[in-house]
């Protein structure tokens, strides 16, 4: 895992030897003019097709085993979802469970769908077999938060935010999400525990400067001109975009700016990565909003 927050670590498909790029762009994925922000979808790379082709090739005619037919499943889910197609990704998480049934990262999968539909019980039954399988996935307190958060249960959600927060303290997204959660029951500690938990955070990570924005340490144009600096690989501008646009929707809804929310929260959409946390809930919050902004 890296320091981007996604909300599973992608498989690792040793029986092809597959690479899993996600969402990959050559030209920026964002620009500043006059004030205002534009984005640029970021397309799949053409490698996830091969690989899509291959997977479909073996599930069609190779002879396997029920758990090897079930980690193919698994992993062409997995692309799926990296590329927005989560119907078909839901159809073989559920294949692979049927062949594989204490597949834990196919249950977790399954109840991040439940959690963006609103099917909270079903998806903290998802949540709760992961952990039950594997109690060491930490990103299945994560995401059993966040489904909490939105179904509010929101003592549950802290708790499970700090379960998740604690397994890695230097993290600037858990701290983010343990701020985000906390703040639903007491915004002023909440604020509190952020400032404290900002002096455990690395400097250089593009994460303390989300953290940075959230403590009023940083403007919002700061944020954007950090996002270039420092870049890796073609799609982490994107990404980076993504995760800032989420963030300062969040931040202006709180507010009760919800125009402004609603137009950062389509733009973390607009990025197209999507299987990033703050891509896969921009679209819960937006239409939290767009009801909030039709009441009379």
């Amino acid at each position: 895992m890296t320091h981007k927050l996604r909300s599973v670590s992608l498989a690792v498909m040793t029986s092809l030897s597959l690479l899993l790029t996600g969402c990959v762009s050559t030209q920026p994925a964002a620009t500043a003019e006059q004030g205002k922000l534009m984005v640029a979808p970021v397309m799949p790379d053409y490698k996830l097709e091969v690989t899509l082709a291959r997977l479909n090739d073996i599930l069609a005619s190779a002879e396997l085993t029920p758990e090897q037919r079930a980690r193919f499943h698994y992993d062409r889910g997995v692309i799926y979802d990296s590329v927005g197609l989560r119907i078909l990704s839901r159809i073989d998480f559920h294949q692979s469970l049927k062949l594989q049934p204490n597949l834990a990262d196919a249950y977790n999968f399954i109840g991040i769908y439940y959690t963006q539909e609103g099917e909270f019980e079903s998806a903290y039954e998802a949540f709760d077999a992961v952990l039950e399988l594997s109690p060491d996935y930490d990103y299945a307190y994560l995401n059993r938060g966040i489904a909490l958060y939105y179904g509010q249960r929101d003592e549950l959600a802290v708790a499970d935010m700090q379960s998740f927060y604690q397994a890695n303290e230097q993290d600037g997204y858990r701290a983010l999400w343990l701020y985000i959660t906390e703040s639903k029951l007491d915004g002023e500690q909440a604020m509190q525990h952020l400032a404290a938990n900002r002096a455990k955070l690395d400097d250089s990570q593009w994460s303390t400067t989300l953290v940075d924005f959230y403590l009023g340490k940083e403007s919002r144009e700061q944020v954007f001109e950090v996002a270039k600096q420092g870049l890796s690989h073609p799609n982490e501008y994107a990404e980076r975009l993504c995760e800032a646009y989420f963030y300062i929707a969040k931040i202006a809804e709180k507010q009760g700016n919800y125009s402004d929310a609603a137009n950062y929260f389509r733009l973390a959409l607009a990025t197209n990565i999507y299987d990033f946390v703050e891509h896969r809930y921009a679209r819960v919050e937006l239409a939290k909003i767009n009801e909030l902004i039709a009441q009379p």
